[in-house]
């Protein structure tokens, strides 16, 4: 992909074998998702590094400058920065929130890295990829509020013209804003994205959002889908049905079920869908993804609820193959993914 941080990365489970040699000694575990996280009866959470994280400064040879910038001490909310140098003009500022299940990953994560670098470059786009607060320590709605934020602080810079950001500011089409994620970072796009829209039609001025960009969004509810069910998934797939049931026991507020609107938006049937204030919206679908059913329904209850949608299926390709590279398949569909999202925040 023409960028360091694009290779392989693996999810086999099996590989966590070889990372229990420095394993916490207190306490029982009491859930995980095997390799990316444990969780002990006293509360203490494990996050083996399975993913490397990488600093800012690695070289991505891709004509992008990439900086880190704190947005808020307190919460130790911050952004990675990515704003391609060899393209003139200002450019649609992509508000990117990363994948993990609301529980795990990064914005250092050196597979959103080569990603984003990538997608900033070859999309025309400058990107803010947003470092949330996770669950267990934080529980949803955290992860919306730092979202929320963010989308504020770029508001705030832009009103106050600071000379600090002027680095990345100056370079910004304010009436261009997309918010983006993929996986738990698309429902925290979706649920951003909602909550501004029920805002008065000035409150983000000078920014305007023109649209989100989902991908493979994790949603859930009581019922099981099709996909859920009988989708058989490999050993390194990036999400299984095990796994999407820990991430939201994990994650969901304490007593809630997988029908709480944080999980399934459609759980109150499609009224509170058309009364949403919503931009046009661009779902990716993974074909071979547990969650392939039910980014379609959503889909379709978007549709009959009259908001403008694009909808894209990728053949033959898993849940966050753009990011983990993790099949034959991952790179020409990345190519294809890069250039529809091209195509939507430029039209």
């Amino acid at each position: 992909m023409g960028s360091r941080g694009m290779a392989s990365i693996s999810l086999d489970p099996r590989l966590s074998i070889q990372m229990d040699k420095n394993l916490y000694q207190n306490g029982v575990v009491v859930e995980k998702v095997e390799g990316l996280i444990r969780v002990y009866n006293d509360g203490h959470v494990e996050r083996p590094a399975i993913v490397p994280h990488v600093p800012c400064t690695v070289a991505l040879e891709l004509g992008v400058t990439v900086k880190d910038v704190v947005i808020e001490k307190y919460s130790n909310l911050w952004a990675r920065f990515y704003v391609p140098s060899c393209l003139a003009g200002k450019l649609p500022l992509l508000v990117y929130f990363h994948g993990g299940g609301f529980c795990v990953g990064s914005a250092s994560w050196s597979c959103y890295h080569g990603f984003l670098a990538d997608l900033a470059s070859k999309a025309g786009c400058l990107i803010m990829s947003v470092n949330y607060r996770l669950a267990p320590e934080n529980r949803l709605p955290a992860a919306y509020e730092d979202g929320f934020n963010a989308v504020m602080w770029v508001k705030n810079q832009a009103l106050n013209g600071a000379g600090e950001q002027k680095w990345w500011l100056s370079r910004c089409n304010l009436s261009s804003l997309f918010l983006a994620g993929d996986s738990a970072g698309a429902n925290i796009a979706y649920n951003v994205a909602t909550r501004l829209g029920s805002s008065d039609t000035t409150f983000l001025k000078p920014l305007s959002l023109k649209g989100t960009i989902l991908i493979q969004p994790f949603f859930g509810g009581e019922a099981r889908t099709g996909s859920e069910n009988h989708s058989t998934q490999p050993p390194n797939s990036a999400l299984t049905l095990s796994a999407s049931d820990t991430y939201w026991r994990l994650s969901l507020p304490l007593d809630a079920n997988r029908d709480h609107p944080c999980c399934n938006p459609l759980a109150n049937g499609s009224t509170r869908l058309r009364t949403l204030q919503l931009p046009p919206t661009m779902v990716c679908i993974s074909d071979t993804d547990i969650l392939k059913d039910r980014n379609l329904q959503f889909c379709t209850a978007m549709a009959n609820a009259g908001k403008r949608l694009e909808t894209v299926i990728y053949k033959g390709v898993g849940h966050a193959f753009q990011v983990l590279q993790n099949s034959d398949l991952s790179q020409p569909r990345t190519k294809e993914m890069i250039s529809h999202i091209r195509a939507f925040i430029t039209q």
